[in-house]
């Protein structure tokens, strides 16, 4: 909750209404949501550990009760694990409800902002803050707007394929270590660590800083992630898809990405292999299926010609 507090002090116009200590409670659900009926004592369906957001109504309807009814629907809300109250608007807020919430070591803070403002400024906050996310072992560019996660073993030339990316045109987000998190339940966000930079390592060479080299047009910050290109060495004993009609996927943090092999051998033009990579996912999001198309006017025509 202090992390909280500290980052969205300003923005939020926030003031810290019971002890200090208060703020030293842990915050686990990014939802955030108002108390509605536990106010009223039913407490059955009650989301305990979200943090609560008392407005106009809830604080006039706290004012309509005796101080001896308030002060029992106010003790069987705090007596959840909530992680924090925010009233908004500047409202005054009671004695006795700042008392029962430091005696419940439950953080009281007061906004001056409308509560409508206020859920407009601390979801998409708790929702980057506490989104599940893992590091990945991979380069992260945005190509043609797409987001390619080049991945594979050590060595297999993720980090030069970006680099000549990045020297087409094209932006450097992560190399090496790309934090990931899940955004809502279809979307993957990656981005780099922030000691690590848009800086890169290439074998022979050592680290270099793109933005440097490049300028600031050849980087992002952060990226979602769209496709998955596995780089790795010519396998005789595998077989490779042709057609691009049995596509593979791969799940990260519970979102199904779709993924694409690509062996390497001498002479292979990595780079333009990749911008139509995501070109291809361009038209795939458009509706078209090149592989498909192909497909069906193939059969099409043999059928027609078998008549």
């Amino acid at each position: 909750m202090r992390d909280v507090f500290d980052t969205k002090a300003a923005t939020l116009e926030l003031e810290v209404l019971t002890s200090d200590a208060s703020l030293d409670r842990t915050v686990e659900d990014p939802d955030i949501s108002s108390p509605g009926l536990a106010l009223a004592g039913f407490t059955q369906r009650f989301t305990a550990k979200r943090m609560q957001v008392f407005g106009e109504t809830e604080m006039t309807y706290l004012a309509s009760l005796s101080p001896d009814e308030a002060r029992d629907r106010l003790g069987g809300l705090l007596a959840f694990p909530v992680p924090a109250v925010f009233v908004t608007k500047g409202l005054e807020v009671p004695e006795s409800l700042i008392a029962m919430a430091d005696e419940a070591g439950v953080p009281v803070l007061r906004s001056r902002l409308s509560t409508r403002d206020f859920f407009r400024g601390i979801k998409p906050f708790l929702e980057a803050a506490l989104a599940p996310s893992l590091h990945l072992h991979g380069s992260l560019a945005d190509v043609y707007g797409v987001g390619l996660l080049f991945v594979g073993k050590s060595g297999v030339g993720k980090s030069e394929c970006v680099l000549d990316l990045v020297e087409r045109g094209h932006r450097l987000v992560a190399d090496d270590l790309v934090v990931a998190s899940r955004r809502g339940t279809d979307v993957l966000i990656g981005r780099g660590h922030p000691l690590q930079g848009h800086h890169m390592e290439i074998r022979g060479i050592g680290i270099i800083d793109i933005q440097m080299l490049f300028g600031v047009r050849a980087i992002r910050q952060q990226k979602r992630i769209e496709v998955i290109v596995e780089l790795e060495y010519w396998d005789e004993d595998r077989a490779y898809t042709r057609t691009g009609l049995d596509t593979e996927t791969v799940e990260i943090l519970g979102v199904t990405l779709p993924q694409v092999t690509v062996p390497l051998n001498p002479g292979k033009n990595i780079t333009v292999i990749s911008e139509v990579v995501a070109m291809n996912h361009l038209l795939t999001y458009a509706g078209i299926d090149s592989a498909k198309a192909f497909d069906q006017h193939l059969r099409a025509y043999l059928e027609q010609d078998y008549e």
